[in-house]
Protein backbone atom coordinates (compact mmCIF):
# COMPACT_ATOMS: atom_id res chain seq x y z
CA UNK A 1 0.00 0.00 0.00
CA UNK A 2 2.68 2.39 0.93
CA UNK A 3 4.40 1.85 -2.51
CA UNK A 4 1.17 2.77 -4.35
CA UNK A 5 1.18 6.02 -2.26
CA UNK A 6 4.69 6.92 -3.51
CA UNK A 7 4.09 5.95 -6.86
CA UNK A 8 0.94 8.29 -7.12
CA UNK A 9 2.60 10.99 -4.92
CA UNK A 10 5.92 10.57 -7.73
CA UNK A 11 3.39 10.85 -10.77
CA UNK A 12 1.23 13.76 -9.39
CA UNK A 13 4.69 15.75 -8.66
CA UNK A 14 6.25 14.92 -12.44
CA UNK A 15 2.44 15.92 -14.11
CA UNK A 16 2.50 19.18 -12.01
CA UNK A 17 6.29 20.54 -13.51
CA UNK A 18 5.55 22.23 -16.36
CA UNK A 19 6.38 21.28 -20.00
CA UNK A 20 9.87 22.76 -21.11
CA UNK A 21 7.84 22.70 -24.47
CA UNK A 22 4.31 23.15 -26.34
CA UNK A 23 3.11 19.42 -27.58
CA UNK A 24 4.96 18.78 -30.55
CA UNK A 25 1.65 17.16 -31.86
CA UNK A 26 1.29 20.08 -34.59
CA UNK A 27 5.20 20.47 -35.47
CA UNK A 28 4.20 19.12 -38.80
CA UNK A 29 1.14 21.26 -38.71
CA UNK A 30 1.21 22.87 -42.83
CA UNK A 31 1.79 26.35 -42.53
CA UNK A 32 2.42 26.94 -46.16
CA UNK A 33 -1.14 25.15 -47.73
CA UNK A 34 -2.67 27.71 -44.66
CA UNK A 35 -1.14 31.14 -45.76
CA UNK A 36 -1.83 30.85 -49.26
CA UNK A 37 -5.02 30.10 -48.87
CA UNK A 38 -6.20 33.28 -47.52
CA UNK A 39 -9.76 32.17 -46.40
CA UNK A 40 -8.45 29.61 -44.86
CA UNK A 41 -6.23 31.89 -43.38
CA UNK A 42 -9.07 34.85 -42.60
CA UNK A 43 -10.81 31.22 -41.15
CA UNK A 44 -8.08 30.72 -38.46
CA UNK A 45 -7.89 34.34 -37.56
CA UNK A 46 -11.88 34.26 -37.08
CA UNK A 47 -11.35 31.42 -34.91
CA UNK A 48 -8.32 33.65 -33.17
CA UNK A 49 -10.62 36.16 -32.21
CA UNK A 50 -13.47 34.69 -31.07
CA UNK A 51 -15.77 35.78 -34.39
CA UNK A 52 -15.73 32.70 -36.45
CA UNK A 53 -15.72 28.51 -35.55
CA UNK A 54 -12.32 26.84 -34.55
CA UNK A 55 -10.83 23.64 -36.13
CA UNK A 56 -9.28 21.53 -33.92
CA UNK A 57 -5.81 22.49 -34.68
CA UNK A 58 -7.03 26.16 -34.98
CA UNK A 59 -8.76 25.53 -31.11
CA UNK A 60 -5.25 23.96 -29.85
CA UNK A 61 -3.20 26.99 -31.08
CA UNK A 62 -5.52 29.61 -29.90
CA UNK A 63 -4.88 28.47 -25.76
CA UNK A 64 -1.02 28.79 -26.47
CA UNK A 65 -1.23 32.45 -28.54
CA UNK A 66 -1.90 34.39 -25.24
CA UNK A 67 1.29 32.96 -23.61
CA UNK A 68 3.52 32.38 -26.81
CA UNK A 69 3.23 36.06 -27.45
CA UNK A 70 4.48 36.85 -24.10
CA UNK A 71 7.18 35.05 -23.64
CA UNK A 72 8.38 35.32 -27.09
CA UNK A 73 7.60 31.58 -27.94
CA UNK A 74 9.82 30.62 -25.12
CA UNK A 75 8.38 27.23 -25.14
CA UNK A 76 7.88 26.66 -28.68
CA UNK A 77 10.33 24.07 -30.20
CA UNK A 78 12.56 25.27 -33.19
CA UNK A 79 9.89 23.94 -35.60
CA UNK A 80 6.99 25.90 -33.91
CA UNK A 81 9.17 28.99 -34.22
CA UNK A 82 9.21 28.84 -37.62
CA UNK A 83 5.86 27.93 -37.83
CA UNK A 84 4.91 30.90 -35.59
CA UNK A 85 6.78 33.20 -38.00
CA UNK A 86 5.26 32.04 -40.95
CA UNK A 87 1.78 32.57 -40.16
CA UNK A 88 2.25 35.66 -38.04
CA UNK A 89 3.69 37.23 -41.48
CA UNK A 90 1.40 35.96 -43.63
CA UNK A 91 -1.66 37.80 -41.39
CA UNK A 92 0.56 40.92 -41.24
CA UNK A 93 1.02 41.15 -45.18
CA UNK A 94 -1.90 39.31 -46.48
CA UNK A 95 -4.87 40.60 -43.97
CA UNK A 96 -2.90 43.27 -41.71
CA UNK A 97 -6.38 44.60 -40.31
CA UNK A 98 -6.75 41.38 -39.11
CA UNK A 99 -3.42 40.96 -37.88
CA UNK A 100 -4.32 44.42 -36.12
CA UNK A 101 -7.42 43.08 -34.39
CA UNK A 102 -5.35 40.03 -33.19
CA UNK A 103 -2.47 42.54 -31.40
CA UNK A 104 -4.96 44.59 -29.81
CA UNK A 105 -6.86 41.49 -28.70
CA UNK A 106 -3.97 39.48 -27.09
CA UNK A 107 -1.64 42.79 -26.57
CA UNK A 108 -3.99 45.65 -26.11
CA UNK A 109 -1.29 47.81 -23.83
CA UNK A 110 1.35 46.77 -26.57
CA UNK A 111 3.90 45.10 -23.72
CA UNK A 112 4.64 42.52 -25.55
CA UNK A 113 4.88 43.95 -29.22
CA UNK A 114 8.71 45.04 -29.24
CA UNK A 115 10.02 41.57 -28.22
CA UNK A 116 7.79 39.30 -30.26
CA UNK A 117 8.46 41.38 -33.51
CA UNK A 118 12.16 41.12 -32.09
CA UNK A 119 11.56 37.45 -32.28
CA UNK A 120 9.59 37.30 -36.01
CA UNK A 121 12.64 39.35 -37.03
CA UNK A 122 14.83 36.72 -35.60
CA UNK A 123 13.95 33.63 -38.31
CA UNK A 124 17.38 34.08 -39.32
CA UNK A 125 19.28 32.91 -36.67
CA UNK A 126 16.59 30.24 -36.01
CA UNK A 127 17.04 29.04 -39.54
CA UNK A 128 21.17 28.50 -38.93
CA UNK A 129 20.80 27.15 -35.73
CA UNK A 130 18.37 24.28 -37.12
CA UNK A 131 21.00 23.58 -39.96
CA UNK A 132 23.76 22.80 -37.51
Amino acid sequence: MQSIVILMTLLSMALAIPSQTYDPEYDNFNAEDLVENVRLLRSYGKCFLEKGPCTAEGSDIKKIIPEALRTSCAKCTPKQQQLVRTVARAFQSKLPDLWKELVLKEDPKGEFREAFTQFLDNSDITALKMKH
